[in-house]
């Protein structure tokens, strides 16, 4: 296996399980209180810009990683509003 296509494959498990954990507990409490709503953001607008990245140079990792990256900080953000929303 070349040292690009390890990587590549790190990258994208790492960024599906990076909030992976933080969307389990939120479903399973649901309370989004102790999430920051500015990284979670932060998070989002760091996916886009890898993927704008990714296009730009064809990098196929760089793309799918922060695919699946926006992906899950955008329902992180979806269910912070929701549960937020309801506790108020």
């Amino acid at each position: 296996m070349s040292i690009v296509l390890f990587s590549g494959s790190v990258a994208f498990i790492t960024s599906f399980i990076g909030l992976l954990p933080q969307i389990i507990k939120s479903l399973k409490t649901r309370s989004t209180q102790d999430l920051s709503m500015i990284m979670l953001i932060n998070y989002l607008i760091c996916s886009l810009a890898w993927i704008i990245y990714g296009s730009s140079t064809d990098s196929f990792f760089v793309i799918s990683s922060n695919v699946v990256g926006l992906i899950v900080s955008l329902l992180l953000i979806l269910l912070k509003r929701y549960y937020d929303a309801r506790c108020n």
